[in-house]
């Protein structure tokens, strides 16, 4: 069989008639030894007393370090107890990252996924922020300096707290988002029933969760990043988005990355995955950076 865990990328492991294990590779033996930081669960509660759960990666030293809210895509999907490259290289940076799964992600059955069924920016926003107020709790993070960051749902998630809890955070980092389901559907080759499902097919409703109707209430720095040839989520998401904050005066910056998908950070050009992550790096460097400037004398 072939394992993976939250400090290798997969070994091949031979499972014996007696239950014995015995690993025949050690692919990830240079990782392991660059430093992987460890991943801790994190649990809590959400204002209506429903159990929340994720994870959180922390840098070395005492801190309290910056704090970097990571979303996930989806929304079903999950944070895994498995290595994430991008926690790692955050958590490497500096930056205490909390990884959560709010309702609708996967992995804690049927009900959990279904929760967000005409509620998207609801109960999903209140169990990210019960998380990130857990992860606040701890003396080695700063509740002072806290960035927001995702992509597709989890861009999505990061416009629309942005607009509605943009006092919480300092910054924030959108990525092949949906900020318009008006024209999201029947663009996108995820399905024309997607926005149907998830909040139904009233547009007033559709046009009421998106991020871009609620841009003129997003002041805090924002970057709109996209990949030119993403078919799930299209350009012109990003294209309107940031051409919203820009006219409303929002600081905003447009990345687009040439001849890629959706699927950039996961299996884009090696080249444009590393440029990503130094202009993510750059990008949080200036905006939450990470050493705190000296008192006045």
């Amino acid at each position: 069989m072939v394992r993976a865990g939250p400090a290798d990328t997969g070994e091949v492991t031979v499972l014996g008639p007696d239950g014995a294990e015995t690993t025949l590779t050690d692919f990830s033996a240079p990782l392991r030894a660059s430093g992987v930081r460890p991943v801790e669960e994190l649990s809590t509660h959400a204002p209506d007393g429903y159990p929340v759960h994720g994870w959180l990666v922390r840098p070395d030293g005492p801190g309290p370090h910056p704090v970097l809210l990571v979303v996930h895509g989806g929304p079903f999907a999950q944070y895994e107890w498995s290595l994430f490259d991008e926690a790692q290289v955050y958590a490497s940076a500096g930056y205490a990252v909390v990884l959560g799964n709010p309702r609708g992600s996967a992995g804690y059955g049927q009900g959990h996924a279904r929760a967000v069924l005409g509620r998207f920016g609801t109960v999903d926003a209140d169990d990210l922020l019960a998380l990130l107020d857990a992860a606040l709790t701890r003396p080695d993070t700063d509740a002072d300096r806290v960035g927001v960051m995702g992509g597709s749902y989890g861009g999505f998630m990061t416009g629309w707290l942005a607009a509605h809890h943009g006092e919480r955070f300092r910054a924030a980092w959108s990525e092949r988002a949906v900020n318009a389901w008006d024209s999201f559907t029947g663009s996108s080759d995820i399905g024309w029933w997607f926005a149907g499902e998830y909040l139904g097919t009233d547009p007033e409703r559709q046009r009421a969760a998106s991020p871009l109707t609620h841009a003129d209430r997003i002041t805090l720095p924002f970057a709109v990043v996209h990949s030119e040839q993403d078919l799930r989520c299209p350009i012109e998401q990003a294209q309107r988005m940031f051409v919203a904050l820009r006219c409303n005066g929002t600081e905003a910056e447009l990345l687009v990355f040439p001849g890629e998908g959706h699927e950039l950070t996961r299996s884009g050009r090696p080249r444009h995955r590393v440029q990503r992550f130094e202009a993510v790096l750059d990008w949080w460097h200036r905006h939450l950076p990470v050493e705190q400037e000296s008192p006045a004398a």
